[in-house]
């Protein structure tokens, strides 16, 4: 790490580094109120495509949180991002929530079961059978498959639950087509984001909880990487992985001074 540029620019995960079960992390408040008075570009990025920028604003904001709307990235909005530059003003079949709607709204996506030009799948509270059925027929028919995000389960309080890494496994056993997945691992998530804000890669950081997801991403968008350990990967999993991380740290209230 000596080797690279100061850090002008911070992309963190939000569940398991930030809050955890609808909780705040103890030091995510002051992690977010420096970035804000410090006026270095940063991003509050999430796999989730369910949310708006908008609600999750609100959600944090209820936590106790403050995150600008500007501030958020989602899986939705790197997916649109990428659909955008792909095929300009194109069509849509959509399995996906508001927030995922709303990001193809917003670059001018007709949504439609007739011949799209994509099959998007993204987060939903209710996966419909009926709705999975015709994304099949459309992708055999010659849409393309794509997914908001690769995570295969979800958390709730009950337990774990299908997301739509899953759903997006059913899909492709029955077409024989992979999507492509926009989300984290894929550093175009990552690309995307510091492109809105104006950063660039060598000078910029990314904290996640996940070895899997939130580093591979970062250290493959050519980012430094820092791994907290308030979220799902422990510190005896870190030497499983052929990558490692630039720091390893407790928690976000480690990196308040970083900034």
């Amino acid at each position: 790490m000596a080797d690279r540029k100061p850090i002008e620019s911070w992309l963190t995960d939000m569940d398991g580094v930030l809050i955890h079960e609808g909780v705040p992390i103890p030091g995510a408040d002051a992690f977010l109120k420096r970035l804000r008075d410090s006026g270095k570009p940063f991003l509050v990025l999430t796999n989730n495509s369910i949310y708006t920028p908008r609600d999750l604003h609100a959600r944090l904001r209820r936590m106790g949180l403050e995150v600008p709307i500007e501030n958020i990235w989602t899986s939705a909005m790197a997916t649109a991002q990428f659909l955008d530059d792909q095929r300009p003003e194109g069509t849509a079949y959509v399995i996906g929530e508001a927030g995922l709607t709303t990001a193809l709204h917003d670059i001018g996506y007709i949504l439609t079961d007739h011949e799209p030009d994509y099959v998007v799948l993204g987060e939903t509270r209710t996966y419909s059978f009926e709705a999975m059925t015709k994304a099949v027929r459309l992708i055999n028919d010659g849409a393309r498959f794509i997914c908001t995000n690769p995570d295969e389960t979800g958390p709730s309080a009950e337990g774990a639950l299908p997301a739509t890494g899953a759903v997006a496994a059913l899909i492709t056993k029955a077409t024989g087509k992979n999507p492509y997945f926009a989300g984290k691992p894929n550093p175009l998530m990552m690309r995307t984001g510091l492109n809105a804000i104006g950063a660039h890669s060598e000078s910029s950081a990314m904290i996640g909880d996940r070895m899997d997801t939130d580093v591979l991403a970062g250290m493959e968008a050519g980012m430094q990487t820092f791994l907290v350990l308030t979220g799902l990967t422990r510190p005896e999993q870190v030497e499983n992985f052929p990558y490692r991380p630039s720091r390893i740290v407790d928690s976000i209230a480690d990196l308040v001074d970083r900034i």
